[in-house]
């Protein structure tokens, strides 16, 4: 463990790192924008504080389990973040997360619904125990199968909202768990070496390491076009419009056009442009969802 540093942050501001807020805040806008969606107006006030509230308090808790689960993995990969650095302890951190979950867990449960908060807790179990202690070291498509329970935040808007689960809230699931392999795979390209000491030591099966650059860069483009074609669905099924549709078929080209020049420029800088286009790429689209949600209202 490395020691802890002569200009150690303040105590909640590791506390905070723990949460990976710029994470959870991605995860919050989704969530939001399956509230909205959800109903022809504006959702009640209570639902869309409380229900945000508990989804970003199970989904910081979720990530300091990953920080406890993958302190010896982050000593080579993410050797800042707050056990490496001594800043806290693992039992710091544990306890940190339970307490955080928990107060999702009432929240959700008396301020919200029942259902919301059995599905958060799902797709929180998920994330922290069975994609962090166990996807992540079986298989080399950990990220394809984990993405499930990261893909799960319009749902639970949706859910907090209406109270059930609707098609459409399972369309936009869908939306980012296709999205989420293009999203991550350039970045572990971009830190391959990194990947591949952490492989020799923990044996963390990720793509790039065990199939190769190659392989994964062509993976990188196949997912691209799926996504093109799932982006296209709440148009076919009448869930947006022609202005959803003419915002997301470009950003789809766009993201396809990437994943070609990484085939082409086989560096570390072109894999890190298209992992920060993939941010851009699935923030824009679900705005666009919202602005062609409103734009037909208004009609």
């Amino acid at each position: 463990m490395q020691k802890p540093s002569t200009h150690r942050p303040a105590t909640w501001q590791c506390y905070l790192n723990l949460c990976k807020s710029n994470v959870v805040i991605e995860m919050i806008f989704t969530s939001t924008v399956g509230m909205l969606l959800a109903v022809p107006l504006f959702p009640p006030w209570s639902a869309l504080i409380y229900g945000n509230l508990g989804i970003a308090l199970a989904a910081a808790s979720a990530a300091a389990i990953n920080h406890y689960v993958d302190r010896d993995i982050d000593k080579k990969l993410n050797p800042h973040r707050p056990i490496p650095m001594g800043y806290l302890t693992p039992q710091q951190v544990i306890q940190f997360a339970a307490v955080v979950g928990v107060l999702a867990m009432l929240i959700l449960l008396i301020l919200v619904n029942t259902l919301t908060a059995v599905l958060t807790l799902l797709s929180m179990f998920g994330y922290a125990i069975i994609y962090t202690q166990y996807l992540k070291r079986m298989t080399s498509q950990n990220i394809v199968i984990g993405g499930a329970f990261g893909a799960t935040p319009p749902l639970l808007g949706w859910c907090a909202v209406t109270g059930s689960i609707h098609p459409h809230a399972i369309l936009l699931v869908l939306i980012i768990f296709v999205w989420t392999p293009p999203h991550f795979w350039p970045l572990s390209i971009a830190r391959l070496e990194k990947y591949q000491q952490i492989f020799l030591d923990h044996k963390i099966p990720m793509l790039p390491v065990t199939h190769g650059v190659n392989h994964t860069r062509l993976h990188i483009l196949l997912y691209s076009i799926l996504l093109l074609i799932v982006t296209v669905l709440p148009y076919l099924t009448h869930m947006s419009g022609l202005i959803y549709l003419a915002i997301a078929v470009p950003m789809g080209l766009g993201f396809i056009y990437y994943a070609l020049l990484m085939m082409r420029n086989k560096d570390a800088k072109t894999a890190m442009t298209t992992f920060w286009y993939s941010i851009v790429y699935i923030t824009v689209l679900f705005a666009a969802l919202l602005i062609d949600h409103y734009f037909r209202i208004t009609l």
